[in-house]
């Protein structure tokens, strides 16, 4: 038992140090610069490729009119007029906030724009254009609260929300005394908390606030007060390392937009968006992102069962194979999948494999899901073949049959039938569990739930409606597998 223990141990450390020497070979890659062509790449390609999160209105939303979505705002038409200048076309991936830099940084994008402030620790990872808007610092309070939060004094020792890995989040934490900051992925999510009043105020940049506070009559806005060095609290255009001829070349874009004053005129037509969107609010309007939701959820989930339960059943004879070098790779992969969360496994795939094979976030989503599954399955097959009698076994091997034709048509036919129960679980979980997909931008339902929240500024009614969706959605596929499992308890 020591010495298989010592070689399972072995093998998840040889595992570890696999994936740490991947990643320890990204430095030298990218700083070993012969010359920077991080312009002339872009130009060859005919393309420039924005990453954003677009729930931020008024700098990236989604607009839905006609049927048709888009992503909008102060910051795409910013890189729209960046995009001319250079002679390509503009391509908008878009994600969650905290993983726009990641996407610079891992080459998926060639720059980050989602109002970002260029922090003197933002500056380590990447680098930074010019500013190019500096619309301030602001709190959105409850309109109930005006008369007990007239300035940021007011707030010492009250609960700030501000969203995670952002200057307001900072800020709050170091210049209100005694505030308990709660940090949030998604404004969306921090704003319904406002209005719940689990906190009492939310730090956000003016331009988004004023925007919130003309679309939601239960909210008000106070000045935060803050003295600010102007260079890193205004928003700026991330690129990787080392592209200073494309920062040169956009900096020049930022220079002519200032000179002309445009962003003024970009925020005004962001607001007459945002108008559209608030138009019509009613769940009904927006049919065809839950529609589209549920198409990538179900794509995935499908693709993700199939693909896991091959890799389970592989990974279980694996298991009971007499190789002891079968039988710790298998347990080495189980242990290391089970031990890390889903999203880390999502993200490494995206970013992290992303750096050998530049996978779309589609399929990233699709193989990280079914690797995920793949490790519980096996355990749930491997379970379901001890549970068969050993008599089974020996009375095959007293017929003549081959290992490999007892494990086929003897052992796995009714280690199926006790494993179905456990197995369908598993797939009902694997459509829940496939909605981690939406921090690399995959539109699954999750993903378009929370573009309808940033839309409509409406908080609660667009999770009910996918709540209701993931229902309705496992509970016919409990219903399915129901019927199956009846099936083969009648079946000799």
């Amino acid at each position: 038992m020591k010495v298989k223990g010592r070689n399972i141990l072995l093998t998840i450390m040889t595992l570890c140090l696999s994936l740490l020497f991947l990643f320890t070979i990204q430095p030298t890659h990218h700083t070993a610069y012969a010359a920077d062509d991080s312009l002339q790449k872009i130009k060859d390609r005919g393309t420039i490729i924005m990453a954003t999160s677009p729930d931020y209105p008024p700098y990236e939303f989604q607009v839905s009119k006609n049927g048709k979505s888009r992503i909008v705002g102060m910051d795409v038409d910013i890189m729209k007029q960046v995009a001319k200048d250079l002679g390509v076309k503009l391509e908008i991936k878009s994600m969650s906030y905290d993983s726009v830099l990641v996407a610079v940084e891992t080459g998926k994008a060639d720059v980050a724009m989602s109002g970002i402030n260029p922090t003197a620790k933002r500056r380590q990872s990447v680098d930074f254009s010019e500013i190019y808007y500096n619309g301030g610092q602001s709190f959105l309070i409850n309109k109930t609260d005006i008369g007990k939060y007239k300035n940021k004094a007011a707030l010492a020792h009250k609960k700030i929300g501000a969203q995670t890995g952002t200057l307001q989040y900072n800020l709050a934490k170091s210049k209100i005394p005694g505030a308990t900051v709660k940090g949030m992925d998604k404004n969306t999510d921090l704003v319904l908390a406002l209005k719940t009043h689990k906190i009492d105020a939310l730090g956000i940049e003016t331009p988004s606030a004023e925007a919130y506070v003309k679309n939601d009559h239960d909210l008000a806005m106070i000045k935060s007060g803050y003295k600010l060095n102007k260079n890193e609290t205004g928003s700026a255009m991330a690129f990787r390392k080392g592209s200073g001829t494309l920062a040169a070349a956009v900096n020049k874009s930022i220079d002519k937009i200032k000179a002309k004053h445009l962003t003024t005129q970009y925020l005004a037509d962001a607001g007459k968006y945002m108008k559209v969107n608030t138009n019509n609010t009613s769940m009904i309007h927006y049919w065809n992102y839950f529609a589209k939701g549920i198409e990538y959820t179900l794509l995935i989930s499908a693709i993700s069962v199939i693909f896991g339960v091959l890799l389970g059943t592989i990974l279980a004879l694996m298991r009971f194979s007499k190789s002891k070098l079968l039988k710790a790779i298998s347990v080495a992969y189980v242990e290391f999948v089970r031990g890390t969360p889903l999203m880390v496994q999502v993200m490494f795939v995206y970013f992290g494999v992303g750096i050998i094979v530049n996978l779309p976030a589609l399929l990233s989503g699709i193989i990280a899901v079914s690797l995920n599954s793949g490790a519980y399955v096996e355990e749930i097959i491997r379970g379901g073949i001890n549970s068969v009698d050993k008599g089974q076994t020996e009375a095959s091997a007293s017929l003549g049959l081959a290992k490999s034709d007892t494990m086929r048509f003897v052992v796995l036919p009714q280690a199926l039938k006790n494993i179905w129960p456990a197995l369908g679980n598993e797939f009902v979980s694997l459509v829940k569990e496939s909605s981690i997909v939406s921090i690399i931008g995959v539109t699954d339902l999750i993903y378009q739930l929370n573009i309808v929240r940033a839309d409509t500024y409406r908080g609660v009614m667009p999770v009910f409606i996918a709540m209701c969706i993931y229902f309705v959605m496992t509970f016919i596929l409990t219903r399915v597998l129901n019927y199956f499992e009846g099936r083969m308890k009648h079946a000799r």
